[in-house]
């Protein structure tokens, strides 16, 4: 399938949506509420380190996707940022844990390499390109997951949420193969090429999975329903796994040795009609559309 690669506009409306939008679910909940935690500033994220290596670009298509994908990532970033708006409008103050995640992207992982690091420009240019690339593929096999999950609509889950999550999602699986080729097209020769691919997604990997349950905990911590009641535990997410609300350990952990293979490629993740299909069908896209056409008429 060829089609281009493009930001969609979207309209969620929050006012209804419970601050535990499963019910009866705080830790399921709580987990993918991370997902707020993490992506503005991480997205954001994203669109700056492409555009420091846009020059670097001489691919007329991948230029096309890079720059649809970077229009893409930045409307995530801004959708989730809203999330985090309505979170605070129910007392769950996230400020504090998006002060650290903004450190993270910002600093640590800004446009030099932090702690004096010897590395050249270009070079601190392409390990960043390589934590995108192992970072997507985690969110396409998220995005995948979520577009597939039949248990979540069985739970009942608040519809607006939903459709945020399946709507990214799906652009997640639209866009898989772009940071990818992005890395692959700026990151070098060979042997050195694949070998950083591969320190990517070692360094990846724990990272993204430490600050997931971190998150976690700091959500249920500060959630002023649940007011100490429940603690964040591997028990308690099993138990939303064995339900189907969360993905399986093994769905996420298989995504990474999949990555290592030296022939991998992203366009074999999740399917790309279903994610095309939910993207001309997603309650918040319509909504968008109608309203610019209301607007261009009036």
């Amino acid at each position: 399938m060829s089609y281009r690669i493009a930001p969609r506009r979207v309209s969620f409306d929050w006012q209804e949506t419970p601050l535990h939008w499963i019910p009866d679910e705080p830790t399921a909940t709580h987990v993918i509420n991370v997902l707020h935690l993490l992506l503005p500033a991480g997205e954001r994220w994203f669109v700056k380190v492409f555009k420091e290596a846009l020059p670097l670009v001489r691919d007329e298509e991948l230029l096309k996707d890079v720059k649809g994908f970077m229009g893409q990532e930045a409307t995530h970033s801004v959708q989730h940022a809203y999330v985090l708006h309505h979170l605070a409008e129910q007392n769950l103050d996230t400020g504090p844990f998006i002060q650290h995640v903004a450190f993270l992207f910002d600093v640590l992982l800004g446009e030099k390499p932090p702690f004096g690091m010897p590395l050249t420009e270009r070079e601190w240019l392409r390990f960043r390109l390589s934590l995108i690339a192992a970072i997507e593929q985690f969110t396409a096999v998220l995005g995948d997951w979520v577009l597939r999950a039949e248990d979540l609509d069985r739970a009942e889950p608040d519809p607006v949420m939903l459709d945020l999550l399946r709507w990214h999602g799906a652009e997640e699986v639209e866009h898989r193969s772009v940071a990818f080729d992005m890395y692959e097209h700026c990151g070098g020769d060979g042997t050195a090429r694949y070998a950083r691919r591969l320190l990517g997604m070692a360094v990846t990997a724990p990272v993204l999975f430490y600050l997931w349950g971190w998150g976690t905990r700091y959500l249920v911590r500060h959630d002023p329903v649940l007011a100490g009641r429940l603690r964040y535990s591997l028990r308690e997410h099993n138990k939303a796994v064995a339900k189907g609300l969360l993905p399986s350990w093994r769905e996420l952990g298989r995504a990474v040795p999949r990555y290592c293979r030296r022939s991998y490629h992203p366009s074999q993740e999740g399917s790309l009609r279903r994610a095309v299909d939910y993207l001309a069908t997603s309650p918040a896209a319509r909504t968008a559309a109608g309203a610019l056409g209301r607007a261009a008429l009036s």
